[in-house]
C-alpha cells in the first residue's frame, strides 16, 4: 500500500466527508404534476436531479462523481414513477469502447429508422438523459482543475469518448455507476471487472506504468466505491450491489483469471472495505492455490470471496436456454443469482419459496396422515401452492421507464425495447427457497418419533407446537436432538432431495410474460430474518418466529462439522435449482491463525466445489468479538460482516441482523 493510498483510506475510515453533502429533503411531485406523459415526466425528474447535483471531491480524490444529495428528489405523482429497475450488470465493454457518444450515435441511427412508438420513446429518452448528463460531466470537468488534475484531463475525453487506458477506463465506470444511482437504478453491479478492464490494463502497462502504480488505482478506485455505501441502500445499509466477479472462463471456455484479478484480490486484502464484493468462479480444474489464495481474504473478515462452481452455472444456463456464449459469461446480481452482462433483464429475486412454511401448513393435517408419505405429499403441495403463487404475482410493477440503464445494454437498443419491458436478450424471474435446513429437520423428526418409532403421539406434537412449546420443554429437546441436515446421513438428506425436487417441479413449464421461464435456487436473501416470522414454531425443536439459517446451509439447531455438512450439501444436483445461492458457514476466527489452518480452509471449499456445490462463503467470526461492538459500536466502526449475499458493517446493521450474526457465530466450526 502506498502513502497516498494510505492516506485516502485513513480519510474514508474517518467518514467525516459525509458532511459535505447536501441533506435537504425536497418534493417535487407539483412541479411536474402538469407532465403525464411517463416518459417525458421521467426526463424531466432526471433533470431536476441532475441539476441539484453539485461537484464533490473527498481527499485526494482523482475519480469524482460522488453522490451530493443525500436523498434525491421525491416525486409521488402517479405518471413519475421512475424505475428502481436494477440488480442486473451493463455492458461495460460497449461504454469503454465506444464512450457516450458512441452509444448515442448508435442510438439516432436507430431512432431514425424506427417504426415502433416503443423504440422512439426509448431512443429520444435516451439522447434526452445523455445531453442532461453533459451538464454534470462539465460541472465535475471545471472544478476538477484546480480540485483533481488527473480528473480534470481525463473529463476530457472519458466517459463521452472511448476510454483510452485503465486509469480513464476506471473514471468511466465509476462515472456510470453515479449516473444510474442518480437515475434510481439500484443494484447495478460491477460484472466482470478483470475481463472488461483488461485491455486498459494491459496498454497502461504497455505505456511504463509498474506494478504498484497499477495497484495503486485500483486499490483508490475501490476506495472511491465505498464514499457512498450509507446512500445506496437495499434492504440494510451496505447492500448496495457493487459486486465484482473475478476469474471463470472466456468465450471458448479457457480459464481466464488473469493478473488484473490477483491485483483485484491483493488490494481487496490490503484495504478490507465491504466494497467492491468479490466472487470467484471456479470449478473442478481450479488448483489448490487459488483457494488458498482467497483463503487469506476470507481471515480478514469480510465475508468474500464467495466461490462460484461454473460446472453447475454454465450447464442450468444452458439447460434453461441461454446460449453458450453467454451463458460463459455470466456473472452475479447484487448477491448471488446470476445474471448475464449487457443482455440479461433477468429478474433473479421476485419472491421465495419458504420451504418451512409448507412444512407447517402439512404438519396441521398431521392426524389425517397414515404414514411420512402421506405427509411429505402435502409438503409436496404446499410447496406447489406456493410455485403458483408467485407465478401468479402481478409483475407489472417493475414494467417502468429505465431509458438510461437501456442504452448500456445492448439487447434494448437493439431491440427497441426497455430493458424493464422485454429489452433482454433473457428476461427471467428467479425465486429463492428459504429454510431448507429448518424444515427438512422438522420432516425427520416427525418421521422419527412419529411414524418410525411411534414413541411421540400425532396430537401431542401438534399440541406442543400450537403451544409454542411451552409446557413441552422435554419434548422439544427431543426433537431437537434428532439428527440433521448437515450430519451427513443418508435418511435425513433424501428428504431434503424430495423437496427441492418438488420446488423444481413446481416450476416446471411455466411461462411468463416475454417467455420468461422461472428459475429457482437455494438461496434466501433476507427471509432468514423476515420470513421466518410467518412460520410458528417447527417440530425440529425450533420456537415460533426463531432465525432459520443463512442461504443454504444447516439450521442454527444443527451440531455438525464442516465435513459432514458440506457433504450433506452435495447431495443433491443444483444445476436445476442455479438462480443462486450459497453454502454459507461460520468458521471462528482462530482457525486462520496459521498456514496450516489456512490451507484446511482451502481444501473445505475446493472439496465442496469438486463435489458439486454451486456457491460457498465463509464469515470468519467471532461471537465475543460481536457481543463486544453491539454493546460498544464506538470501538467497532470498521467491523465487517457478511449478512446474507452482501457485506456490510456491522454497526450500521439493524438489531435483528446484527443478533442473526450473533447467532450463527454460537455455531462456528472450530
Amino acid at each position: 500500500m502506498t502513502e497516498r493510498v494510505r492516506k485516502q483510506l485513513e480519510f474514508y475510515r474517518k467518514r467525516d466527508y459525509r458532511n459535505a453533502r447536501n441533506f435537504d429533503k425536497v418534493d417535487c411531485t407539483q412541479q411536474f404534476s402538469n407532465i403525464d406523459d411517463l416518459a417525458k415526466h421521467a426526463v424531466e425528474l432526471y433533470r431536476y436531479t441532475i441539476d441539484r447535483e453539485q461537484p464533490l471531491f473527498h481527499g485526494d480524490d482523482i475519480f469524482g462523481f460522488n453522490i451530493y444529495q443525500t436523498y434525491l428528489p421525491n416525486d409521488n405523482h402517479p405518471a413519475g414513477k421512475r424505475s428502481k429497475f436494477g440488480n442486473i450488470t451493463i455492458s461495460y465493454e460497449s461504454l469503454l469502447a465506444l464512450g457516450l457518444d458512441g452509444i448515442k450515435a448508435q442510438v439516432a441511427e436507430k431512432l431514425a429508422n424506427c417504426t415502433t412508438q416503443e423504440g422512439k420513446i426509448l431512443y429520444e429518452s435516451i439522447i434526452a438523459d445523455y445531453e442532461i448528463l453533459d451538464g454534470i460531466i462539465e460541472k465535475y470537468r471545471q472544478s476538477a482543475k484546480t480540485a483533481s488534475p488527473a480528473l480534470y484531463q481525463a473529463l476530457q475525453t472519458v466517459p463521452k469518448k472511448p476510454a483510452t487506458d485503465y486509469y480513464t477506463a476506471l473514471v468511466s465506470v465509476r462515472f456510470v455507476n453515479y449516473a444510474l444511482r442518480l437515475a434510481r437504478n439500484l443494484h447495478i453491479t460491477l460484472g466482470r471487472f478483470d475481463q472488461y478492464a483488461k485491455p486498459y490494463y494491459d496498454i497502461s502497462k504497455k505505456a511504463g506504468m509498474t506494478d504498484e502504480q497499477l495497484l495503486e488505482l485500483t486499490e483508490l478506485f475501490f476506495i472511491a466505491m465505498n464514499f457512498d455505501t450509507d446512500i445506496y441502500v437495499g434492504v440494510q445499509t451496505g447492500d448496495n450491489g457493487q459486486s465484482l466477479v473475478l476469474g471463470g472462463c472466456d468465450a471458448n471456455g479457457a480459464d481466464a483469471f488473469n493478473e488484473l484479478s490477483e491485483m483485484c484480490l491483493m488490494a481487496s486484502e490490503e484495504l478490507c472495505l465491504i466494497d467492491p464484493k468479490i466472487n470467484i468462479r471456479v470449478n473442478k480444474s481450479t488448483p489448490l492455490s487459488l483457494y488458498e489464495r482467497g483463503t487469506r481474504l476470507t481471515k480478514q473478515g469480510l465475508g468474500f470471496p464467495q466461490y462460484i462452481n461454473d460446472d453447475i452455472a454454465i450447464p442450468a444456463l444452458v439447460n434453461w436456454g441461454y446460449d453458450l456464449i453467454d451463458a460463459r459469461n455470466y456473472s452475479v446480481a447484487a448477491c448471488w443469482e446470476i445474471i448475464i452482462p449487457g443482455v440479461g433483464a433477468d429478474i433473479p429475486n421476485v419472491s421465495r419459496v419458504l420451504y418451512p412454511l409448507a412444512v407447517e401448513k402439512a404438519t396441521e393435517k398431521l392426524l389425517e396422515c397414515e404414514t411420512f408419505d402421506d405427509l411429505l405429499e402435502l409438503t409436496r403441495k404446499q410447496i406447489y401452492a406456493q410455485c403458483d403463487e408467485i407465478y401468479n404475482m402481478d409483475n407489472s410493477s417493475w414494467r417502468v421507464n429505465t431509458p438510461l440503464l437501456s442504452s448500456f445494454m445492448p439487447s434494448a437498443i437493439e431491440k427497441g425495447l426497455d430493458i424493464a419491458c422485454g429489452g433482454g436478450k433473457y428476461n427471467n424471474f428467479g425465486a429463492h427457497g428459504a429454510g431448507i435446513g429448518t424444515a427438512v429437520d422438522s420432516l425427520y423428526a416427525i418421521k422419527k418419533l412419529v411414524f418410525d418409532e411411534k414413541t411421540v403421539d400425532k396430537q401431542t406434537l401438534l399440541d406442543a407446537l400450537k403451544a409454542n412449546y411451552e409446557g413441552f420443554e422435554d419434548l422439544r429437546i427431543r426433537l431437537s436432538e434428532c439428527e440433521k441436515m448437515g450430519n451427513n446421513i443418508d435418511e435425513v438428506d433424501a428428504i431434503a432431495s424430495e423437496l427441492m425436487t418438488a420446488y423444481v417441479n413446481g416450476f416446471e413449464g411455466k411461462v411468463g410474460e416475454f417467455g420468461s421461464i422461472y428459475r429457482p435456487g437455494t438461496g434466501t436473501a433476507m427471509e432468514y430474518a423476515t420470513g421466518c416470522k410467518l412460520v410458528g414454531a417447527t417440530a425440529d425443536g425450533r420456537k415460533a418466529q426463531e432465525y432459520f439459517a443463512c442461504g443454504f446451509s444447516p439450521s442454527l439447531l444443527c451440531k455438525c462439522g464442516p465435513l459432514s455438512a458440506v457433504t450433506s450439501f452435495t447431495k443433491y444436483d443444483v444445476t436445476k435449482l442455479a438462480n443462486g445461492g450459497p453454502f454459507t458457514i461460520e468458521l471462528h476466527d482462530t482457525v486462520f491463525r496459521n498456514a496450516e489452518g489456512e490451507k484446511k480452509v482451502a481444501m473445505l471449499v475446493k472439496s465442496y466445489i469438486d463435489l458439486g456445490g454451486f456457491q460457498m462463503q465463509i464469515n470468519a467470526i467471532n461471537k465475543d468479538l460481536l457481543l463486544d461492538a453491539q454493546a460498544n459500536p464506538d470501538k467497532y466502526p470498521n467491523l465487517i460482516v457478511r449478512v446474507w449475499g452482501w457485506s456490510g458493517y456491522f454497526n450500521e446493521l439493524a438489531l435483528t441482523y446484527q443478533n442473526h450474526v450473533i447467532a450463527r457465530a454460537a455455531h462456528t466450526f472450530g
